[in-house]
């Protein structure tokens, strides 16, 4: 039986998904030879750790009781009665302590740090932990869009990244690419966020209330605006919103209860536009050589992108194999639990490196 440590970064929807799945799929693992020890989960405040990172980990009833509260939307430090199950640490020794795990797990068993947070300061832990050859694996993409140098750093390392909530896009990437078959574009609806706010808002509704609805089904990041701007597809994108609804000019509250409104009419007066000439809006990014474009686009309601529907995600692969008729991903790209459970696979797909 293999059994390989992990440490969870970030315990919101994603991450608490993710530790019910660790539990529900015990007997499946089993089977497979394998069995994912959680030494350590962490949330905005504190670090819970394995009473001994060698030797024990934080039982089944214990992750349990963690998503029970972070479900409530309590903090870890909630569960400091738990003394004999675990240590607790606070946010300022969390990052020291993670990289003392590494430290001594990567000389022996190995670790899987896993990154569920929605934080972009996470960086440096990776950029460390990896540094003491353990893997990484990311739902959140803020770490990759940091400075060039801490991503070529992080990216030269074992990891995988999810993209797409639980669709096998980079796997798919990877396949094309190692069989010597060359892409050369790539069009693609990215957000399932986003594409569940536009097919809604084709249908009648308010566009304040749609992101509403997003954020309380679980699809948007915690901060809205992070898909709203395009943060979740790009970097260098069209933003929803200008410049004096950000995260640095307005509060969050301000902005469900006050700016979502102004958008109302502006996006509505967009969408019944593009449906006058037959189109609908989507947010689309297009890749060819080193061009990358991202933003709201009109197209065709019987395109591949404009059939598209719901939080779904779908992205169009154009090489020398696949140039008339591109090979098409298209699934789920939005939801904890979707995304929970493709974290999970990809742990799975790297356990060959552990012994």
């Amino acid at each position: 039986m293999k059994n390989i440590p992990v440490i969870l970064l970030g315990c919101g929807g994603v991450g608490r998904h993710l530790l019910q799945h660790i539990v529900s799929c015990r007997s499946l693992h089993a089977k497979l030879g394998v069995r994912l020890r959680v030494v350590g989960i962490s949330d905005s405040k504190s670090l819970l750790l394995a009473s001994d990172i060698f030797t024990r980990e934080l039982e089944d009833t214990f992750l349990n009781e963690v998503s029970r509260v972070k479900l409530g939307g309590s903090s870890l430090k909630t569960l400091s009665s738990f003394v004999n199950e675990c240590q607790i640490f606070t946010n300022l020794e969390a990052t020291r302590t993670v990289i003392d795990v590494a430290t001594h797990l990567s000389k022996s068993t190995g670790l899987v740090v896993i990154d569920c947070s929605a934080s972009s300061e996470t960086m440096g832990v990776l950029n460390r932990v990896v540094d003491l050859g353990c893997c990484v694996v990311l739902a959140n993409k803020k770490p990759l869009t940091a400075e060039m140098e801490d991503y070529d750093k992080l990216v030269v390392h074992p990891r995988h990244i999810r993209v797409g909530a639980g669709l096998p896009v980079i796997a798919s990437l990877n396949r094309i690419l190692s069989s010597g078959d060359p892409i050369h574009r790539i069009v693609a609806c990215l957000s399932g966020t986003l594409g569940y706010v536009m097919s809604e808002v084709e249908g009648g509704k308010p566009f304040s209330q749609v992101v509403k609805d997003a954020k309380n089904l679980g699809y948007t990041e915690p901060d809205p605006r992070d898909d709203l701007s395009g943060m979740d597809v790009a970097r260098k994108i069209e933003s929803l919103y200008p410049e004096e609804m950000g995260p640095n000019m307005m509060s969050l509250e301000d902005f469900l209860s006050c700016g979502l409104l102004l958008l109302d009419n502006d996006i509505q007066e967009r969408v019944q536009k593009a449906s006058l000439e037959g189109k609908v809006l989507r947010y689309v990014c297009v890749i060819e050589g080193p061009r990358t474009e991202v933003g709201l686009r009109e197209l065709p309601k019987d395109s591949p992108l404009g059939r598209l529907r719901g939080s779904n995600n779908i992205l169009a692969i154009y090489s020398r194999c696949y140039n008339e008729q591109p090979l098409v991903i298209e699934g789920a790209g939005a939801g904890n639990d979707t995304t929970a459970a493709g974290v999970l696979a990809d742990i799975l797909d790297i356990q060959d490196l552990f012994a």
